[in-house]
C-alpha cells in the first residue's frame, strides 16, 4: 500500500463499488433535535428527510474533528502506507477540508489534502481516480495530481423543491434564496468554484428536470463521460433523469450510478432533490 486514499462521507460512493476500490471514508456528523450521529453509520437520509418535514425539528451538520482524520492517517501509515492523499468536499461548503489540513499538519508532508471544490459524486469521481492511480503503484505526487485533475473534470448540477434549507444552513445567500422563492419558480443550481449558485429558474418541476438533462449534456461536451444521479427520497425521479441523460448521450455515456445522497447533504437540500454529476473522462 504505497499510497492510501482518504475521502469523506459526502462522496456518496455507489454501494455496488464497495470493495472494488481501496478507500478510507471519514464520516461527517449529523445532529437531529440535539442528538448527533455519524453519517451513513448512525444516521440515514430517511431520518433527515422525516425531520425536515417536521415543523419543530432542527437538523444541522458538523465536520469531522481533526482528531478523527489524524487517527485515520496514523492507522493507514502504521498499516504500511508511504503516503496519503485525502480528498474532501468544497472548503466553501464545509469545514471538513480545514479539519483534514489541521490533521495533516500534525502528521507531516506524507499526507496531502485536496479540496475537490464540490461534493457528492463530484468528490467521489476524484476519489475513485486517486484510488485507481494508487492501485497502479503511482507515487504520492501523481496520486494527488490525479485527484486534482479529475475534480476539475466534473460538473455538479441539481434541482431542489425549495432553497429554504440551503438558506437556513448558510450554503446559499439570502438574495439567491429570494430569487428562488419569488413567484414559486423552481431553481436549478450548480457548483462553481466551490460555491452553490443558481444556474436557472423555471416554473415547474418537470421543466426543471428537462433543463437538468440539457445542462448535463452541455457539460458532457464531445467526449466520453461518467454520470452519477443523486436523489433524496425521489428514486423514480432519479431513474427518469438517468434514462433521459443516457438517451441523449448514447454511447458516450460510460458508467452511470444512481445513489441516494446521505444525511449531511440531505440536511441542507431537503426532500425532492435530483442532481446530475458529469465526469468528463
Amino acid at each position: 500500500m504505497p499510497v492510501a486514499v482518504v475521502t469523506d462521507s459526502t462522496a456518496y460512493l455507489p454501494a455496488e463499488l464497495g470493495g472494488t476500490y481501496d478507500l478510507t471514508v471519514v464520516p461527517l456528523t449529523v445532529v437531529i433535535n440535539g442528538v448527533d450521529g455519524l453519517e451513513g453509520l448512525e444516521i440515514q437520509p430517511s431520518e433527515v428527510a422525516r425531520a425536515l418535514g417536521g415543523r419543530r425539528s432542527q437538523v444541522s451538520t458538523s465536520r469531522p474533528a481533526p482528531t478523527q482524520f489524524a487517527a485515520a492517517y496514523r492507522r493507514l501509515l502504521k498499516a504500511g502506507a508511504d503516503g496519503i492523499v485525502s480528498i474532501h468536499l468544497s472548503a466553501k461548503l464545509s469545514g471538513t477540508y480545514e479539519a483534514a489540513v489541521l490533521a495533516a499538519a500534525e502528521i507531516g508532508p506524507s499526507v496531502q489534502v485536496v479540496d475537490s471544490g464540490t461534493t457528492g459524486m463530484g468528490l467521489g469521481f476524484a476519489a475513485l481516480a486517486a484510488a485507481t492511480a494508487a492501485s497502479e503503484g503511482q507515487d504520492l505526487a501523481s496520486v494527488r495530481a490525479s485527484a486534482v485533475t479529475h475534480a476539475s473534470r466534473v460538473s455538479t448540477l441539481f434541482y431542489v423543491d425549495t432553497l429554504e434549507f440551503l438558506r437556513r444552513g448558510g450554503r446559499i445567500g439570502a438574495a439567491q434564496a429570494l430569487l428562488g422563492t419569488a413567484l414559486s419558480v423552481k431553481p436549478i443550481l450548480h457548483v462553481v468554484d466551490g460555491s452553490i449558485v443558481v444556474r436557472d429558474k423555471v416554473r415547474t418541476a418537470g421543466r426543471a428536470l428537462a433543463k437538468l438533462v440539457d445542462f448535463a449534456v452541455e457539460a458532457a461536451g464531445d467526449g466520453d463521460v461518467d454520470i452519477a444521479v443523486h436523489h433524496l427520497e425521489a428514486e423514480e425521479r432519479a431513474t427518469a433523469l438517468a434514462d433521459a441523460v443516457a438517451m441523449r448521450l448514447g454511447d458516450r455515456m460510460r458508467d452511470c450510478y444512481i445513489t441516494e445522497i446521505g444525511a449531511a447533504v440531505a440536511a441542507h437540500v431537503g426532500p425532492g432533490l435530483a442532481g446530475v454529476v458529469v465526469h468528463r473522462r
